[in-house]
């Protein structure tokens, strides 16, 4: 029995990845006919990187919507996309990141796969985990407001010339049923399949890469992390400060000193292999202020 919870703890977050990817990409049509899915649920955002463009999903990418309203002519303020964001951030942070990312889940699968000597860090990383912040600001923000067509339409740079889910999701299978679309390929697919690919290839070396580095979504959620209403908590009484929850972290996260990091996922392994269980999942709103808990 004890075997038996351990094995459910250690895969419970996978499958509610796993679950979570097929149900709000669950328009088995779409992938059939080589058609995009464009009922009301396509009003609705989900909180992950969820391409709209992917031909079985069942609502949006909040990244998307909220560069397609600030591309339009006619409207250049999202409250319904701000909310959500807003919303969810403050509610989870970045456990959206960590269970109900449908391209995160894909780079947890990548990474699994034997490669040589895996590392934590890429060279740089210092700098480079800045890097998100920038293309939320600038591909996200900046360039779809300021660089319009003779029409007075922005572009939704970041899921056009960066966004990898969006080939994962969208392009690539479109491509495999819809033949007609194979014949309009240009520079812009070789771009973003020489980006896809070289994103792959660094997750095989290194955990999650284009969540540490590139995406603006997760830039979004992990401002919220240190005030989210769900949050981690260690207990300074119990805590011994032994270095396991650091050990076990892919992204390196000291977390007995910053529990809530902007870069933490909440999946929840420094609370399996803490050995005196000083790590605790807590609701901000119901915890309670005990001076040798250490919450930020």
């Amino acid at each position: 029995m004890v075997d038996k919870i351990r094995w459910i703890k250690k895969h419970i977050r996978l499958w509610v990845q796993i679950l979570f990817a097929a149900v709000s990409n669950g328009y088995v049509r779409g992938f059939l006919e080589g058609r995009i899915y464009r009922g009301k649920g396509k009003m609705i955002c989900l909180p992950g990187l969820n391409c709209y463009s992917c031909p079985g999903a069942l609502g949006s990418c909040p990244v998307g919507a909220f560069q397609a309203v600030l591309g339009a002519r006619n409207f250049k303020v999202t409250f319904y996309v701000t909310g959500f964001l807003i919303f969810v951030g403050a509610v989870f942070g970045r456990f959206v990141c960590g269970w109900l990312c449908p391209f995160g889940l894909l780079q947890d699968l990548l990474y699994k796969i034997p490669f040589i000597k895996k590392r934590k860090r890429l060279p740089g990383d210092f700098w480079l985990k800045y890097l998100k912040y920038v293309v939320l600001v600038l591909f996200v923000i900046v360039l779809p407001l300021t660089v319009l067509d003779v029409a007075g339409q922005g572009q939704p740079w970041f899921c056009k010339y960066i966004c990898p889910s969006g080939m994962v999701m969208g392009a690539l299978p479109l491509l495999a049923v819809n033949t007609s679309l194979r014949a309009a390929l240009g520079w812009l697919f070789t771009w973003k399949m020489v980006l896809l690919l070289l994103i792959l290839l660094l997750t095989l070396w290194t955990y999650r890469p284009f969540c540490r580095y590139l995406c603006p979504l997760g830039a979004v959620y992990g401002l919220f992390n240190r005030i989210s209403v769900f949050r981690y908590q260690v207990d300074g009484e119990k805590c011994t400060k032994c270095g396991q929850c650091q050990t076990s972290c892919d992204f390196d996260i000291a977390v007995y000193e910053t529990p809530n990091s902007s870069e933490c996922i909440r999946c929840g392994r420094c609370k399996n292999v803490c050995p005196v269980s000083a790590i605790s999942m807590a609701c901000k709103a119901g915890e309670k202020k005990e001076k040798n808990t250490v919450s930020l």
